[in-house]
């Protein structure tokens, strides 16, 4: 075990870029050893030690457990005895560190309370409530920090029995000593007025009780707050009023403790409002009148953003009540809010300006994606939208009248007052749009007061076309395309799209960007006809000149996080090749140079999830529709920078790059494996590749394609051993059995039956014990659906007489009557999927066609078999086409970093073992009256003695189809 100054040496030597590579290599290999965890924590507690080396070995501690706390399963990857300590030690150190180290051990605190809280660890509300100390603030900050971080897990999560007796338990030991301290703290900010130190130091500590108090009530409502209400609003309304100067800051841009503090309230009070408005409708009131006072006495400084758009956002859900909104039914008050509250915060400030100038990456963001839910243009222009929902005409007229005052100060000086347009066509956009917008189709309803089309003929459409015109009028103009594109109809686009995509060349990134994103839109939109609003027979002839425009944008900076940055442009791309379909292959080889550059470039330093999702999309493009001809192609260009992403562990990349691989090789499935390919499969076999999680799905996918294109080299080599220790290690997993079952099958219907027959026996034993204890659903029906995948197969030398008859050599005894009786027979029907229901259909159908054992064994089983399978027929299943359509999932819901995100350009399509098998019942008859000659009619004689009238009434039907 290495020294505490060793360890603390590396961890200096990580902190430099010179040695840092090294440094992590060691640090690696030191946290094998027991203890390690230990270590890092008394360096991060150690005043001996610099801040940095404290921090930096926080970082490596919280990065340590995310990876080594538990396994799959939930298991402790640690000895018990260094978790107990961990979970001793932790809370006590967060009440002694510096802030910035108790964020990272916090963050490390959440992950152990997302495995182990509360059962696992039933101490710790009682250890946190007992380290309450009412005068010491830095214990408290670092008792609540440590609250927080575990509480505050449960504000996304939906409601569920689990939940809820982890939420109970806290309530009932926590509720009333955290009331308690909030109330002494409100006593300590009264006694300590005077004194700064102490009033900021308060003030952190209430940031953290307001944020905890969401994270308490944010599921359920605890009766000890229910019966407080009357003083907990008293609270809130006082520190939502409250002022001192001796807590004003100087910074423009950072909030201080009281917007941070006024901040929180507002996000407590709009919970209330939507949660529980029985409980808190007599204290609303009163928070509207504070929070119209602040809103017409807050400055536009930068750090009172979050300040005034969570204010906006409490009205704006007052306002969604219909009662509550009356107080602002008068055309007065109406036209106060829209002019004193909507116009200041929808205008643009000298910062908004300078972001758009300096940082126009950030501007877009904020602006397009949702992530400026705490800017104000966004939360004014909510609000101004639900009091246009609740008194239409008479806010519509009020605000179209500021909007013309704005157009008309325009059309005085246009070069001086461009301004007040801008804030025109966003008072306009609030206005018109009704309903949420969504990511596919923008805004879907409109304010029938309003003309879409007038007011963008009239006012925009020149700023379109303009040469001379501000670049952010012309980003107005053509986000006013985005944002109404399902309203414009397929003629009109056919007009301007040559405009948008001129503004492709346009020398502002803002401009270029906000083009790129609006053709993006544009071309995965289809109409109510079903085709798309672009025909991509107007795209491909100017997809040459339209892509190379677009990776010169995205390589003008060679820097790893500059090409990169931009995620639009790429998502621009990606769309572009996936409109174009087959077309990719007239720009396939200056495409794929960009892409496979792109890749050398940002591999070593991934830091754009979006980004290279949308690269890696558009690989998976490539190879989807133009695979089959251009395969050598694209595996001469891709194999190296590929090999180049698994060589040096780039963790972010390798699940994307097992995916397109398991594409490129699934791509011509009966051709041998070309021999440039053949070296994947060594290392697709070791088992630390499959250590990582995220690699999982697509490496089973990539080494069920290895499989059927080199079964016969692999059975050479002696790797079946291998693959069935991959499948052995996947089925001990509940998070990775269905994974185990996919790969079983491929090895079942691709490698000989003779080179599998002793492995049957072990693999039988693996898949009945996991049956004996206890199993999932899931589990039992990927069980059942792999029997039928067997009993179906009888082409493969396989069928239900092979199956048990490799039962009955697990155990002496007869098993698979059980098996079949408890398991197969019910679950059957339990099978969700069009494909299975088939194979079961298929191979019950068989089972009844041609086995012995049914006839000789278990005659009693052949009924229930036939009463299983007609059943099955009574909604035959139809297997769905593979529909060539690339379905996309909004990426915004898409969880991106290290872990495993699906690539939608090469999805797996399903499988289906029949294809030749259309009308399912007309198979079935036509089946068993063949199998019936075969065996001199022994079918027609087991139906007449053994099945019910109803029952040899439709299989009669089925049998003269």
């Amino acid at each position: 075990m290495a020294s505490l100054d060793h360890l603390a040496q590396l961890l200096d030597a990580s902190l430099d870029p010179r040695t840092n590579k090294k440094a992590e290599l060691e640090i690696r290999a030191e946290e094998k050893k027991p203890g390690f965890a230990l270590l890092l924590l008394q360096i991060t507690a150690s005043d001996a030690f610099s801040y940095n080396t404290r921090l930096a070995s926080a970082l490596f501690f919280k990065n340590f457990i995310k990876r080594n706390w538990t396994d799959v399963e939930g298991n402790y990857k640690l000895s018990q005895q260094d978790v107990t300590s961990i979970k001793t030690e932790i809370i006590g150190l967060m009440a002694s560190v510096p802030s910035g180290i108790q964020t990272q051990l916090a963050e490390a605190i959440s992950v152990i309370a997302d495995s182990d809280f509360w059962e696992r660890w039933d101490t710790l509300v009682d250890d946190l409530v007992a380290r309450f100390k009412p005068d010491d603030l830095t214990v408290n900050i670092g008792v609540l920090q440590v609250a927080h971080s575990i509480f505050g897990r449960w504000r996304p999560l939906f409601r569920s029995d689990e939940l809820y007796t982890e939420i109970n338990h806290v309530l009932s030991k926590f509720a009333q000593p955290f009331l308690s301290l909030w109330q002494s703290l409100d006593a300590y900010i009264e006694a300590h007025g005077n004194d700064k130190a102490a009033l900021t130091k308060a003030f952190a500590e209430l940031d953290l009780i307001l944020q905890i108090f969401y994270d308490l009530c944010c599921q359920d409502l605890s009766p000890v707050f229910e019966d407080n209400m009357q003083g907990i609003a008293g609270l809130l309304l006082k520190y939502l009023t409250y002022d001192s100067p001796l807590l004003h800051t100087d910074d423009e841009s950072e909030a201080g403790p009281l917007e941070n503090a006024k901040g929180n309230v507002f996000e407590v009070l709009t919970l209330f409002t939507q949660k529980y408005y029985e409980d808190f409708s007599s204290q609303i009131g009163s928070f509207v009148q504070s929070s119209w006072a602040l809103l017409t006495t807050t400055n536009a400084d930068p750090k009172n953003d979050i300040l005034v758009s969570k204010a906006l956002l409490f009205l704006t859900t007052v306002t969604r009540i219909k009662e509550q909104s009356q107080v602002f039914n008068d055309a007065s008050v109406q036209s106060q809010i829209v002019e004193k509250v909507i116009l200041p915060n929808v205008a643009l400030r000298d910062s908004d300006i300078e972001m758009f100038e300096d940082e126009p990456i950030e501007f877009i963001r904020r602006d397009l994606e949702g992530s400026d839910s705490e800017t104000r243009r966004r939360a004014a222009t909510d609000f101004l939208r639900q009091l246009s929902d609740q008194f239409e005409v008479s806010v519509t007229q009020i605000t179209m009248s500021v909007i013309d005052k704005c157009l008309q100060d325009y059309a005085t000086n246009p070069a001086e007052n461009w301004r007040s347009k801008d804030t025109a066509t966003n008072l306009f956009y609030a206005t018109a749009a009704k309903g949420q917008a969504t990511s596919t189709h923008g805004v879907t309803s409109t304010n029938g007061q309003v003309d879409i089309g007038d007011f963008f003929s009239k006012n925009l459409a020149a700023d379109l076309q303009g040469q001379n015109t501000h670049p952010l009028l012309v980003v107005d103009a053509i986000k006013y395309l985005y944002v109404f594109r399902s309203i414009i109809t397929r003629d009109q686009w056919q007009q301007v799209m040559s405009l948008l995509v001129n503004h492709l060349g346009n020398s502002n990134y803002c401009v270029y960007t906000y083009a790129a994103v609006t053709v993006e839109r544009v071309l995965a939109m289809y109409g109510e006809d079903g085709k798309p609003v672009i025909d991509p027979a107007n795209i491909t002839p100017l997809a040459k000149d339209l892509l190379e425009h677009l990776f010169s944008l995205i390589e003008k900076d060679p820097a790893p996080q500059k090409v990169q940055e931009n995620e639009f442009l790429m998502r621009c791309i990606m769309r572009v090749l996936i409109v174009i379909r087959e077309g990719v292959i007239s720009v396939i080889e200056s495409t794929l140079n960009h892409l496979v550059q792109i890749t050398n470039i940002i591999y070593p330093n991934p830091s754009n999830p979006k980004f290279y999702y949308y690269h890696f999309e558009s690989l998976g493009a490539l190879i989807r529709f133009a695979g089959p001809s251009q395969s050598d192609a694209l595996i001469g260009a891709l194999f190296n920078p590929f090999l180049a992403v698994l060589q040096n562990s780039v963790e972010e990349f390798m699940p994307y790059v097992f995916q397109l691989l398991a594409a490129l090789v699934e791509g011509e499935p009966e051709k041998p494996l070309p021999p440039n390919l053949q070296p994947l499969i060594a290392p697709v076999l070791m088992p630390a590749l499959w250590e990582q999680r995220g690699n999982v799905p697509a490496l089973v996918r990539l080494l069920t394609a290895l499989i059927i294109r080199s079964a016969a080299d692999m059975q050479a080599n002696n790797q079946i051993e291998n693959v069935l220790g991959i499948f052995q290690k996947l089925i001990a997993s509940k998070a990775y059995e269905g994974y185990a079952f996919d790969l079983l099958e491929t090895i079942v219907a691709t490698f000989d039956a003779s080179a599998l027959e002793n492995f049957w026996v072990p693999i039988l034993n693996i898949i009945f014990t996991r049956l004996q204890r206890n199993p999932s659903a899931a589990f039992q029906q990927r069980f059942v659906r792999f029997y039928h995948f067997v009993a179906s197969r009888d082409d493969k030398g396989l069928g239900a007489d092979f199956f048990i008859s490799a039962t009955d050599k697990v155990q002496n005894e007869d098993i698979f009557r059980g098996l079949y009786l408890s398991i197969i027979l019910p679950k059957t029907q339990e099978l969700a999927r069009p494909i299975d229901r088939k194979i079961a259909a298929v191979s019950l159908t068989k089972t009844l066609a041609d086995s012995q054992a049914f006839v000789q064994r278990y005659p009693k089983g052949w009924p229930l078999t036939c009463t299983a399978l007609l059943k099955l027929l009574e909604d035959p299943p139809v297997p769905p086409k593979n529909d060539d359509m690339v379905i996309e999932q909004d990426v915004d819901d898409t969880g991106f970093g290290v872990g495993f995100t699906q690539l939608n350009t090469v999805r797996k399509p399903q499988s289906d073992p029949f294809p030749e098998i259309g009308d399912l019942r007309k198979w079935v008859g036509g089946y068993l009256k063949d199998a019936d000659q075969r065996h001199s009619g022994r079918i027609g004689k087991t139906v007449q003695e053994s099945l019910s009238d109803d029952g040899k009434k439709v299989l009669s039907a089925y049998m003269a189809l």
